[in-house]
């Protein structure tokens, strides 16, 4: 079984929602924190929005806040993206991933998950 399998991806119109899922098989010893990564269509990866394993901390970037919603459901190694009022610029490869620190970043992931497409039509 994947460590990390994502859900909920799919082809959606401006201004609709989106939940992204997470399922994680089991949490290592060292993971730390959760977070969402996207790559847009030629673009470079980026990171989206990040939690702490607690659930206590949170990140976003700013294109997505006030819109996206991250959260996590540690006792069953769930973790989520809200994703309202979507955009044209939205649309990318969602990836979710585990890291062994806080604050998250690109070079301390310690698993990714496969991605999951999140289109948005204008």
């Amino acid at each position: 079984q994947a460590p990390l399998v994502e859900s909920g991806g799919g082809l959606v119109q401006t201004g609709d929602s989106l939940r992204l899922s997470c399922a994680a098989s089991a949490r290592t010893f060292e993971t730390s924190s959760m977070g969402w990564f996207r790559q847009p269509p030629g673009k470079r990866r980026e990171l989206v929005a990040a939690i702490s394993w607690s659930g206590v901390s949170t990140y976003y970037t700013t294109a997505v806040e006030g819109r996206f919603t991250i959260s996590i459901d540690n006792t069953n190694n769930l973790l989520y993206l809200q994703m309202n009022n979507l955009k044209p610029s939205d649309t990318a490869d969602y990836y979710c991933a585990a890291s062994n620190r806080w604050p998250l970043d690109e070079g301390h992931i310690e698993v990714w998950g496969q991605g999951t497409l999140v289109t948005v039509s204008s």
